[in-house]
């Protein structure tokens, strides 16, 4: 087996007790959800004597649900009015947050779990400014909340990056310097290493992120940046890629290890159930192969956020047909651009994409 680090938030004060191993999935006796709505372990009186324990181990993967469509921005993005984040709670543990496009145009994604000893922010968003992105006062109310739900006085976290090298996911990490109860993962690269235990084993080795019950699986994935990683989560069958694989524009950095981290996922997906791969943003339209320029900060019509294992298979494939060539491939659900710019454009459409006009966005 590779060498492996596990971070461990250490909770404090009485053992919690286990309402979760004797209700995996909430008492359902208690009513308090309507008819065909999932009870869980929040469902139970506020007034307690120890926190409250959740059993994260399931069958398959724990139910879940995401918005069909995320706030899309505004033309003028100066007369934009939605939140600077958007939280959707996708189940009672686990939280997908995205920075408003009008605030920074990749629109970054960043994901908040849970576990029965602390919390996992992996990626941090594209802006600093706490006035502009207040993502720390986002999630410091939703680790408020939980931990007010489980009986919990303190929940430490752990921040995380995909990539230390991605702007588009590390800028928001000085907001949370300094936070008490707080474990951030160092950015350079060795250090990084040795953070999960990879330095003797990169990148073909794999560290763990224990929450308590729920144990992170962090898989060396560069390509796109030198120090790229993705994250496993088994509890909700999760696979979060940064921009390794997103839907959107992929920028390879290097081809060789681009593939090879493919590869290395896909393997991983053999032999650990994979109900959706996670990425960092989104980029593509609704309509096969056809995306939105950068910059942009209207996308009314953007493509869902969760892809199919399957297109790991997929990105393979077209990453092997790039390889050692400068030049842009255009898939439906992604485009690779190996060696040229992210603004290189094509005119020949690939065979067997779909080349449908998508609707005018005003």
């Amino acid at each position: 087996m590779p060498q492996s680090s596990t971070a461990k938030p250490v909770m404090t004060g009485n053992q919690p007790s286990a309402t979760g191993s004797a209700y995996p999935n909430g008492n359902p006796a208690l009513g308090y959800n309507p008819a065909g709505i999932r009870n869980t372990d929040s469902a139970v009186p506020l007034h307690r004597d120890a926190p409250v324990n959740h059993d994260y181990a399931c069958a398959g993967p724990a139910p879940g649900a995401l918005v069909f469509r995320w706030t899309y921005g505004s033309n003028v993005a100066a007369h934009n009015r939605d939140p600077r984040v958007q939280v959707v709670q996708y189940n009672e543990d686990t939280f997908v947050l995205r920075q408003n496009v009008c605030v920074h145009w990749e629109a970054p994604f960043t994901y908040l779990l849970f576990g029965n000893r602390g919390a996992l922010l992996i990626d941090c968003g594209a802006t600093a400014d706490a006035r502009h992105y207040p993502l720390r006062e986002t999630v410091d109310a939703i680790i408020a909340r939980w931990g007010q739900m489980r009986g919990r006085d303190k929940v430490p976290l752990t921040v995380v990056l995909t990539s230390g090298e991605d702007v588009a996911q590390n800028q928001g990490l000085v907001q949370f310097a300094g936070r008490p109860d707080t474990t951030i993962a160092p950015k350079p690269l060795a250090v990084m290493q040795r953070f999960y235990g990879l330095e003797g084993s990169w990148p073909s080795g794999g560290g763990r992120i224990d929450l308590g019950d729920r144990v992170i699986e962090v898989i060396p994935t560069p390509g796109t940046h030198r120090d790229g990683v993705s994250f496993y989560d088994p509890y909700c069958d999760f696979l979060f890629t940064g921009d390794l694989l997103f839907p959107g524009k992929i920028n390879i950095g290097n081809d060789k290890d681009f593939v090879a981290s493919l590869e290395r996922l896909k393997t991983f997906a053999s032999v650990n159930p994979v109900k959706w791969v996670m990425g960092g943003h989104v980029e593509m339209m609704f309509v096969p192969g056809k995306y939105y320029p950068r910059f942009a900060t209207y996308k009314p019509y953007e493509r869902v956020l969760e892809m199919e294992p399957g297109l790991i298979d997929e990105a393979i494939r077209y990453g092997r047909e790039v390889q050692d060539k400068d030049m842009m491939l255009i898939r439906p659900d992604f485009v690779l651009f190996n060696g040229v710019s992210p603004d290189q454009r094509t005119r020949e459409w690939p065979e067997g994409v779909p080349n449908i006009t998508p609707p005018r966005p005003f």
